[in-house]
C-alpha cells in the first residue's frame, strides 16, 4: 500500500456492533454498526451524553470485550480477537480517575520502569535510565523530577494525572486513548495537564483520540470532533466547517443529526 504518513490509516472500525446482556429485559444495544477511519498523526475529540457509547468505543478498542460483530484494525493489523493485554502492548489509555493507570503503593521511579517495559515489579532503573527519567518528568513541570522515591499515591491528582500521560507515553503508542483524562481535576490544573497533553501528542505526532464533556475543548483540541448518541456516530467535522462552528452550531448539528436535543447539563454548563 503506497501511502504517505499523513494518508496513513492508523485505526479502522468497520461495522462494529456491541449489545450487552442479549436476549434479556436488560439487553442494551451499546455500539451500533459503527464505522470510524482515523488517519496516523489525526487527534480527534469525542463528545456525547451519558450512555452515547463513547467509553464504550475505547473499550472495544483496547479489547475489554470483544465485539459481537464488524472488525477493528490497528495500523494494518486485525485486532478484533486480539487478548487485551496484547493490544496494551501498542495502546496507552488515560481514565477519567487519577488512581487508574499507575501503582499507588510503588515509586515514581518503578511505575517508569513498567510503563517502559524494563522488567517485572522488582525491577529498578540503571543510571541512565533515572537520568532519563527525571529528564521527562522536568518536562511536566510539577517538580516530580525530584520526588522519583515517593510513592505515586501520595501525589495529588494532577501530578498523578501527568505522570500517567508520561507513563502512557513513554513507549510511544500506536494509540492513545483519553477517557475525560481531566475531568476530575480543578480546572486550573486540568488546564494545565490538558495544555501538556496537547504538547506531547504534536510533539510526537501521535493518534490520538479523546473523550470529553467539555463542548469548547471538543472544538478547541485536536483537528477533528465527532458526537456520538444511542451508539452511533451521529456527526463528524474537521477542517474548515470546525474552525468556524460555534458549542451553539454543535448543539444544532446534534439537534438535526440525532433529531433530539442534547440533554446533559455536565456538558451544557462545562
Amino acid at each position: 500500500m503506497n501511502q504517505t504518513n499523513g494518508d496513513k490509516t492508523m485505526l479502522k472500525l468497520l461495522n462494529v456492533c456491541k449489545t450487552f446482556h442479549p436476549g434479556t429485559p436488560d439487553a442494551r444495544v451499546a455500539l451500533d454498526d459503527v464505522t470510524l477511519r482515523v488517519r496516523k498523526g489525526e487527534f480527534i475529540s469525542i463528545i456525547g451524553a451519558n450512555g452515547a457509547g463513547k467509553s464504550t468505543l475505547f473499550n472495544a478498542i483496547c479489547g475489554s470485550f470483544y465485539v459481537d460483530r464488524g472488525c477493528i484494525v490497528l495500523d494494518g493489523d486485525d485486532v478484533t480477537m486480539m487478548p487485551e493485554h496484547r493490544r496494551a502492548k501498542v495502546i496507552g489509555r488515560l481514565f477519567q480517575d487519577p488512581m487508574r493507570g499507575s501503582a499507588p503503593g510503588m515509586s515514581i521511579e518503578e511505575n517508569l520502569v513498567l510503563a517502559a517495559g524494563q522488567g517485572g515489579w522488582l525491577s529498578t532503573a540503571g543510571k541512565k535510565e533515572k537520568q532519563a527519567f527525571r529528564d521527562r518528568l522536568a518536562l511536566l513541570d510539577m517538580g516530580l523530577e525530584d520526588r522519583m522515591k515517593q510513592p505515586v499515591g501520595l501525589l495529588s491528582g494532577g501530578q498523578r494525572q501527568a505522570l500517567t500521560l508520561m507513563m502512557a507515553t513513554l513507549s510511544m503508542p500506536k494509540l492513545l486513548l483519553l477517557d475525560e483524562h481531566t475531568a476530575a481535576l480543578d480546572p486550573g490544573t486540568a488546564e494545565k495537564v490538558l495544555a501538556l497533553t496537547t504538547k506531547i501528542v504534536a510533539e510526537n505526532n501521535l493518534t490520538c483520540l479523546m473523550i470529553t464533556h467539555n463542548m469548547q475543548s471538543a472544538l478547541d483540541l485536536g483537528s477533528r470532533t465527532i458526537m456520538m448518541d444511542a451508539g452511533h456516530i451521529v456527526f463528524d467535522t474537521t477542517g474548515e466547517e470546525r474552525a468556524s462552528l460555534t458549542v451553539e452550531d454543535l448543539l444544532e448539528k446534534f439537534r438535526e443529526a440525532s433529531g433530539k436535543k442534547l440533554d446533559n447539563d455536565r456538558m451544557l454548563l462545562a
